[in-house]
């Protein structure tokens, strides 16, 4: 089979479940707000989705700050889920992502199974939702989040109701911050997931060494960054080895290698949040490395290089080595 003309159009698109998108790049959730603050700044449309921030039934204040610290290379955050509530949402901000075109996925938090459900029933109701992103991985609250996602059994339970109360697509977020992500991975799947995102943030912590207190009110906080990229490289490989489901994977992406670097350890998209905050023009920066990479090496389409790390190691098996006297 000849290879791809060089010169010809690449597609950028990718299918997450059911879940169409014009190309793998989503605004991960608690980096890019509601989406709409961004409007005026960038084309919501040109970005493969918008993963909007973490609701709850009601509205909630999150934590007291400061709650965001700088690192080397990441950061801390313990923000608390802050959001508006999902009624807020669908009423005043989902129109607005509506009209100006955006993909929506929305985090789903939940301090019960039964809220979980109740929020995801919400949104499967409303116009303009296209997939829903289960948060079961939050590090920053005592009630819900993590809790649900250190348990194989919770973590089970909680996926399964939702899938019962929604008929949109259901992309539990998985934590890092446990000792085999891939079983979690399966769980979800067996519960009846469309597809997992990962990962979500490392549970860390900073102290001021001058006052002896941590850096963040909350004590402990979520880190994020390019720090955690090769870790969460590993994991999305390792999920993607144990299910069939298509994987978003997250973690550090600062750049179009990075994103590449997952897509090729087996994720099918990929969400970007802390870069947003150092470079919120870094959108269409990416989608042109991606496109660059994908002619330099003669891929005709993205969703090609999906999982190819373990194509490219049976090859190399096969292929004889020569010893260095030959």
């Amino acid at each position: 089979m000849s290879a791809p003309d060089p010169s010809a159009a690449r597609d950028l698109s990718v299918q997450v479940g059911s879940l169409a998108l014009k190309n793998p790049l989503i605004a991960a959730s608690g980096c890019f707000g509601y989406g709409v603050e961004y409007g005026a700044t960038i084309d919501l449309s040109t970005l493969g989705a918008v993963c909007v921030k973490g609701l709850f039934l009601a509205e909630r204040e999150g934590h007291a700050p400061p709650r965001i610290v700088e690192t080397p290379a990441g950061m801390l955050n313990a923000i608390g889920l802050q959001g508006v509530g999902v009624h807020r949402f669908v009423q005043e901000t989902l129109p607005e992502l509506r009209a100006l075109g955006a993909v929506v996925m929305v985090n789903v938090c939940g301090s019960t199974i039964e809220e979980y459900a109740e929020v995801s029933r919400i949104l499967s109701d409303a116009d303009g939702v296209a997939a829903i992103e289960l948060n079961i991985s939050c590090p920053n609250i005592k009630e819900g989040g993590i809790q649900f996602g250190c348990s194989l059994p919770a973590a089970h339970e909680v996926i399964a109701a939702v899938r019962k109360a929604t008929r949109l697509p259901l992309i539990p977020k998985l934590t890092p911050n446990v000792t085999d992500v891939a079983s979690f991975a399966r769980a979800a799947e067996d519960a009846g997931a469309d597809a997992v995102s990962l990962v979500n943030t490392f549970l860390a912590m900073a102290i001021d060494i001058e006052t002896r207190r941590p850096k963040l009110t909350n004590g402990m906080g979520g880190l994020s960054g390019p720090a955690i990229r090769p870790i969460a490289v590993r994991m999305v490989y390792e999920c993607a080895q144990a299910v069939r489901i298509p994987i978003i994977g997250m973690g550090g992406i600062a750049t179009a290698d990075d994103a590449i670097e997952f897509l090729i350890a087996g994720a099918t998209a990929v969400q970007v949040g802390t870069a947003n905050f150092v470079d919120p023009f870094i959108w269409p920066k990416l989608l042109t490395g991606i496109t660059a990479y994908l002619e330099r090496h003669r891929v005709a389409r993205v969703a090609d290089l999906v999982g190819t790390v373990e194509a490219t190691k049976k090859k190399m098996a096969a292929e004889p080595t020569c010893s260095t006297g030959s």
